[in-house]
């Protein structure tokens, strides 16, 4: 039994054996405190000996050991003392120690049983630990008392200053609320025991933000202060809350938070116009529902309180304009509403209301939440269009009305004060076909070619009217002309019709149904009437039914038809329509005959014509036909190759050599020299660009002198860019044109290194012209250097 007292008579039971029935006895508990343990009283040990004739219910109750927390010192904290009354001091009892914490927080004298702390002890971190004490023999190691389960519990301190967890925080409150409105509750937490003490009870107080806000001390609930607090005069607020424990008595430990609160805003201004007048204008010509001006009212407010709308509540220009309400920059735009004539009308006035349409019923005192401005608008002359009136025709007009018949008269007149005089023509993109042509004084639309409903049914054209004195004034309107049918197409067969009678068929057989189609279309819709034709009235063979629903069948009139002896007849169908005048088409029926089997199908509609050769086949004259079409192809690939080796290097369409000069002092290439380029092709840059020949004879001699010509030569564009591109082609294709050809350009060139070439500014006769510098260039020019070259009075050349 653990004690700690003189209990001689326990001891005495204990040596009996019966120790462990008495261990859960709560009266022979032993009462252990922090430090200290309390023998059995004198009483408890008379009314021992009672109760060992008595089995009791167990009830394990173990009162508690208690220690401080954040203890400090040096040495070990002393916590208890366990001894069991087995225990004589001579060391032969080991006591250990198990559970929570033991060996790391908690240690144990195993002789005396002291128990010690040898760490830091926070209640915060765990409240307490549930250990584990047993008494073993020293020597044999045999449990000499059951194991017992006790509770150290970790004292509270006041070392944990109230937090507030989820600061900091922000709220708002309606602007002018009156006083005592709440607006946020805020919550401190203090770690300590609430059980133990005032460690852990909170007051609040308000360090910042007064007088526009108080705190409650004992909830936290923050509330309105001060009456009328103005959003517009002030906004934002900072208040600081401080929670201090301890009951908030002096050495209490205190934490704060900041609370940030913003004023909401109300409906407690009224919007006003910054100004009382304004002054507009806008062009007549203006479209319907576009801008002419903006006005705004000011409102002190902000979001859906400060909401307008915008309505004309006076004025004579009512119906003539509108206004709407922009809703994200809460102007009000003036549009126009229907369309505006200087002629008629150059002011209106109108009167324009701003209002908000969200109101609190509690600042209507402050209203009225409403305010007007007036708005002059000036109507501007411009040089409008012509107009048409009407704006849009419809014309019907039959498809056999004469050329040059006049179907309609377009009118458009003037809308400014001026009144031009007006001019008509038509959209030729609208009328591609020039079906139409109006008169271009009087606006009389008249037909221009005949009109065919089967071709175009619907013409829709726009006719423009230009005023004389302006052309760019140009009005325009649509005219919508619906051809009209008129019978003038004769019906016909729906598709070409080929028929089959058999060698077997019986008289009165149906061979083939016909039906007919009509271009026209009548409005009582087509009905086509059939009949043989009056050549075929009275045929032998074939007979018609006309079954009155526009079709009709074709019978045979008798059998026995054979086809050696005919094999193909052609039967004429005479077809009416119903309109006026009736017109009528005769359609031709080709009817094969055919060898067909007993069921009446087809076997053969071929007579023979010929019969082949027993030794030749079908097969064999495929053949022979393909053979001959072989060698017609070889023949004609043969006079084709033939044909071109005849043909010069260069084949040109049209042969322009009138303006080549040809050098003669050696052998000249002949048909290569003349032939050798298309001088159209300098008259034509296109041509010259598509069709690329090859010279083929020799390179050139003479270096090009297109490098010396000056690239920034004043003249007209389209000369200057065709020269370099034939420059250019000269440069890089050294195979046409012929070098001793002369090239015609339209433009005379200036700073070339061979000076001008035009004979405009040369002298009136050769005798003046000196030739020298022939003798220069060559052998080439040798013949030129002779002809021209000066010679002395013994005619050598100089």
């Amino acid at each position: 039994m653990w004690t700690s007292g003189r209990m001689s008579n326990v001891k005495n039971l204990l040596g009996l054996g019966i120790s462990l029935y008495f261990w859960g006895l709560m009266d022979l508990t032993t009462t252990v405190l922090s430090g200290s343990a309390r023998p059995l009283t004198e009483g408890q040990e008379d009314n021992l000996s009672d109760k060992l004739h008595q089995r009791m219910k167990r009830s394990w109750v173990w009162n508690q050991f208690f220690v401080l927390e954040e203890y400090t010192g040096t040495d070990p904290l002393y916590v208890g003392k366990l001894h069991s009354d087995m225990d004589r001091g001579d060391g032969s009892i080991k006591y250990i120690l198990s559970g929570e914490g033991a060996g790391i927080v908690f240690t144990i004298d195993d002789t005396t049983g002291d128990i010690h702390a040898i760490q830091r002890l926070d209640r915060e971190e765990r409240s307490q630990y549930t250990l584990r004490a047993q008494a073993l023999d020293r020597r044999t190691g045999r449990p000499m008392e059951p194991e017992s389960e006790f509770i150290i519990k970790i004292q509270d301190i006041n070392d944990n200053e109230p937090k507030f967890l989820d600061g900091p925080y922000v709220a708002s409150v309606p602007e002018m609320s009156p006083v005592g409105t709440s607006v946020i509750q805020v919550t401190a937490s203090d770690a300590d025991d609430p059980t133990y003490g005032n460690s852990a009870r909170v007051v609040y107080s308000i360090l910042q933000g007064q007088p526009y806000f108080s705190v409650d001390s004992r909830t936290g609930l923050i509330r309105t202060a001060l009456m009328n607090m103005d959003r517009e005069a002030k906004e934002y607020y900072e208040v600081i809350i401080q929670a201090k424990d301890m009951g908030g008595q002096l050495g209490g430990l205190a934490g704060t938070t900041t609370v940030n609160i913003s004023l909401s805003d109300v409906n407690d201004n009224p919007p006003r116009f910054p100004q009382k007048h304004y002054q507009m204008s806008v062009l007549e010509s203006a479209p319907v529902s576009s801008t002419v001006g903006r006005v705004v009212a000011k409102d002190l407010d902000e979001g859906i309180n400060a909401e307008m709308k915008y309505s004309l509540v006076d004025g004579d220009g009512l119906d003539v304009f509108d206004i709407n309400t922009d809703p994200n920059y809460q102007v009000g735009i003036i549009t126009v509403r229907k369309p505006l004539s200087y002629e008629s009308k150059k002011s209106y006035t109108l009167k324009v209301e701003g209002a908000n349409p969200h109101l609190e019923m509690r600042f209507l005192n402050l209203g009225p939440f409403r305010d007007t401005t007036t708005v002059h608008i000036s109507v501007e002359d411009v040089d409008e269009p012509p107009v048409f009136e009407p704006s849009f025709y419809f014309v019907e007009v039959p498809e056999d009305v004469a050329i040059g018949t006049t179907i309609q008269i377009i009118s458009a007149k003037d809308p400014d004060v001026t009144n031009n005089s007006i001019r008509y023509s038509i959209d030729r993109s609208s009328d591609p076909g020039r079906f139409f042509y109006v008169d271009i004084t009087s606006g009389a639309l008249m037909t221009a070619r005949p009109l065919d409903r089967e071709d175009v049914s619907w013409h829709n054209i726009t006719v423009l009217a230009m005023e004389l004195n302006n052309p760019s004034q140009v009005g325009s309107v649509s005219v919508t002309v619906k051809v009209l049918d008129v019978n003038d197409n004769a019906p016909e067969f729906a598709r070409f019709y080929e028929a089959f009678v058999c060698e077997n068929a019986k008289a009165g057989q149906l061979i083939q149904t016909v039906s007919a189609i009509d271009r026209d279309d009548p409005q009582e819709g087509q009905h086509f009437y059939y009949s043989l034709a009056p050549e075929a009235a009275n045929n032998p063979n074939f007979t018609l039914r006309d079954n009155q629903d526009n079709t009709a069948w074709i019978l045979t009139r008798r059998s026995g038809f054979r086809q050696h002896e005919q094999n193909t007849f052609y039967l004429p169908i005479l077809i009416s329509d119903n309109g006026r005048p009736v017109l009528s088409s005769t359609g031709t029926l080709t009817v094969h005959v055919c060898s067909c089997d007993d069921d009446g199908m087809v076997m053969s509609c071929n007579a023979e014509a010929y019969v082949l050769p027993v030794s030749l086949s079908r097969g064999a004259l495929i053949a022979i036909l393909a053979c001959i079409f072989v060698l017609l192809v070889l023949v004609l690939l043969i006079l084709s190759m033939r044909r071109q080796r005849k043909q010069p290097y260069i084949i040109d369409e049209e042969e322009n050599i009138h303006e080549n000069i040809v050098r003669y002092d050696d052998e000249g290439g002949g048909e290569e020299d003349t032939e050798a380029f298309d001088i159209a092709a300098m008259w034509n840059p296109r041509e010259a660009q598509l069709v690329v020949k090859n010279r083929q004879d020799m390179l050139p001699e003479i270096e090009s002198l297109s490098r010396y010509v000056p690239q920034a030569c004043v003249m007209d564009n389209n000369v200057h860019n065709y020269v370099l591109a034939k420059l250019y082609e000269a440069d890089m294709d050294l195979w046409a044109p012929p070098f001793d050809s002369l090239q015609t350009y339209m433009f005379e060139g200036n700073g070339s290194v061979a000076e001008s070439l035009s004979s405009l500014q040369s002298v009136t006769t050769d005798s003046d012209q000196s030739y020298d510098y022939l003798t220069d260039w060559g052998p080439r020019f040798k013949k030129l250097a002779e002809m021209y070259g000066a010679t002395d009075s013994s005619g050598a050349l100089w």
